[in-house]
């Protein structure tokens, strides 16, 4: 299909009332059903009938265009801001994350937000974090059990969450942050259907929606104790946490509890869960493939962390965690010769793109090695987004996911519950291991 990079239409292209994209006919209720517990299907289907701009009827965004050109994708991403709005293309998570959130701000609120938790994430950060990390995934491993299957899925989420914990708070100890772990885990163990309850107050009167909501509630309450608590605290420029950090911002404008609270969970929510289902993934693929597996424990035992950074971005681009990311646009812009009205929300495909043999030869097969013998070509991979809305946790994400796979692989065999592959389902806004990534270790001689 040939190629046109979005612009913005001219006087003339904007007369010339060009078509919608092609999509499938079905009503909004059954496309967002569809989409929300079968996207890995529908996509791939819609494009080899539709082409690489489909236009789909998605609640609560109603209007949206999937795009899996690369061309198209890069014109998105170095765009200008001020067109291409990715807060509120992800307006779906405004419930839970809030209005305040870096994920869910555009523009000069959105700069404000990102220049303040940008030295979390920074070099400096990251070396400082290597070490903490390092302990807590030694602390878990070393509890796995021996010849036994288990959901590594399942312990990554408990251990990536201690991380972020640790992260965001500092000291991590006392029944407040005791619950709120249990919380946040329930807040997150929930199906496409339950993204329901978050837009509409009589659900949340009903049923698993109402206990979402009740749990949502307790969540806040117990972040606005954790802020009042560490307001008062004497000794906040000695501290290296987020909260702190954020507490001790120069200037006169200060952050007030409501945006605090919506960095905190957005930090606590967006800052593990994808990384754990990324080395679930991991784990899943080397217990399937002896010889990867024996690269990557050769690589754990050298301390060969580039190679150990190849096999996370392999089970990034081969299980992809989101499957796209969002823009609204804010005004009309042309894509492969459609003019896409302004209100409409255009989504990236991860998943198209990085499945796509044109881009990534072989797709289906995990070959770490294609991130070893070259980089992928621009705008093939992008588990992390694109442009200045880039996620800006991605080299923690890597980071930590290469130091937790040196831990394991240097004291662990691992082999499958069963040969044959699991299947990603659907969790949330996520797609997951559908068995849990179900290993078993035994350790090594």
């Amino acid at each position: 299909m040939t190629s046109t990079a979005p612009t913005r239409p001219t006087g003339s292209a904007a007369s010339a009332g060009r078509t919608l994209p092609p999509g499938p006919r079905l009503p909004v209720a059954v496309q967002t059903v569809l989409f929300g517990n079968f996207r890995q299907f529908l996509l791939p289907l819609a494009r080899r009938r539709y082409g690489d701009v489909v236009r789909l009827r998605i609640y609560p965004e109603r209007d949206v265009v999937s795009l899996s050109d690369p061309e198209h994708i890069k014109a998105v991403f170095t765009g200008p801001a001020t067109t291409f709005h990715a807060g509120e293309g992800n307006a779906i998570l405004k419930p839970l994350m809030g209005e305040h959130s870096v994920l869910l701000t555009d523009e000069d609120e959105h700069l404000r937000a990102r220049k303040l938790l940008l030295p979390a994430f920074n070099g400096s950060a990251l070396r400082g974090y290597r070490e903490m990390v390092t302990e807590l995934t030694v602390a878990e491993v070393e509890r796995w059990p021996r010849g036994r299957v288990f959901r590594s899925h399942e312990r990554m989420q408990v251990l990536t969450l201690e991380v972020i914990l640790r992260v965001v708070f500092g000291v991590t100890d006392g029944p407040r942050l005791d619950r709120l772990r249990v919380l946040l885990r329930r807040l997150l163990d929930i199906g496409p259907l339950d993204i329901f309850g978050w837009h509409s107050p009589q659900l949340q009167k009903f049923g698993p929606w109402k206990r979402n909501a009740e749990q949502q509630r307790e969540i806040d309450r117990l972040i606005y104790a954790e802020i009042a608590d560490r307001r008062r605290a004497g000794d906040l420029a000695d501290r290296g946490d987020v909260l702190s950090r954020l507490l001790t911002v120069p200037g006169d404008d200060p952050l007030t509890d409501a945006e605090l609270r919506d960095q905190l969970i957005t930090l606590l929510l967006a800052g593990h869960e994808t990384t754990a289902t990324t080395l679930g993934w991991a784990f899943h693929e080397l217990a399937r493939n002896p010889a990867c597996l024996r690269s990557a424990t050769e690589a754990a035992d050298d301390n060969d962390e580039k190679y150990l950074e190849a096999v996370t971005k392999e089970a990034m681009r081969l299980h992809p965690v989101i499957h796209e990311v969002a823009r609204r646009l804010t005004e009309d812009v042309e894509v492969g010769g459609y003019l896409l009205p302004a209100g409409y929300t255009v989504q990236p495909s991860i998943a198209l793109v990085q499945s796509d043999p044109a881009h990534h030869p072989d797709p289906g097969k995990f070959r770490p090695e294609r991130f070893l013998e070259g980089t992928p070509p621009a705008g093939t991979w992008f588990p992390f987004g694109g442009g200045v809305r880039r996620c800006l946790g991605a080299g923690f994400s890597l980071m930590e996911a290469t130091v937790v796979l040196r831990e394991v692989l240097r004291r662990y065999h691992l082999t499958p519950e069963r040969r044959t592959p699991e299947r990603p389902k659907a969790r949330h806004i996520t797609m997951v291991p559908a068995r849990g990534a179900k290993i078993a270790v035994t350790e090594r001689n």
